[in-house]
């Protein structure tokens, strides 16, 4: 058994950056920074604040609801997963980029222009997957727009 998960809270270092496919699909690729709190040690060392920072990405609706309400200097807790890719620049060096791929995300900054607060959080809805001769997993879009609860499956008595 393995476990790929990461949690950051902290402050986007910029706008997102989003793209649209023909297909209709989206992704959105921004910056989070996350600091650990310096210190001073028993013995009088000071040791600083350390930053780190995170290419984060997301996909469909996170990256459209990113584009909406995510802007430089906005607070988010985000979960997700690491991935790494690799490429060849233009001088033909292989280089390595390690990117949080976003899968559930909240928006943790208050609106003080008085148009309320973005609802999180935001889960990412999975890609529809086959298992083996069962129906496809359904979820329903999140947006910001138009909250929506999943249809009753049959003989279900609850409404949500």
């Amino acid at each position: 058994m393995s476990v790929n998960k990461i949690i950051l809270l902290g402050n986007v270092g910029k706008d997102p950056e989003v793209r649209y496919f023909d297909n209709g699909g989206a992704v959105a690729n921004f910056t989070l920074a996350t600091t650990e709190r310096g210190y001073t040690a028993a013995n009088g060392t000071q040791v600083p604040d350390r930053t780190e920072w995170h290419n984060i990405v997301l996909w469909r609706g996170l990256a459209e609801i990113a584009e909406k309400y995510v802007k430089k200097g906005s607070k988010i807790y985000l979960e997700g997963k690491i991935r790494t890719r690799s490429y060849d620049d233009t001088a033909g060096n292989k280089r390595y980029v390690t990117e949080v791929w976003g899968d559930n995300m909240e928006l943790l900054d208050r609106k003080s222009d008085g148009q309320g607060a973005a609802p999180a959080p935001f889960p990412q809805p999975p890609l529809e997957k086959q298992n083996q001769g069962q129906q496809p997993v359904r979820q329903a879009a999140v947006t910001s727009e138009s909250p929506t609860l999943p249809e009753a499956e049959e003989g279900d008595d609850l409404p949500f």
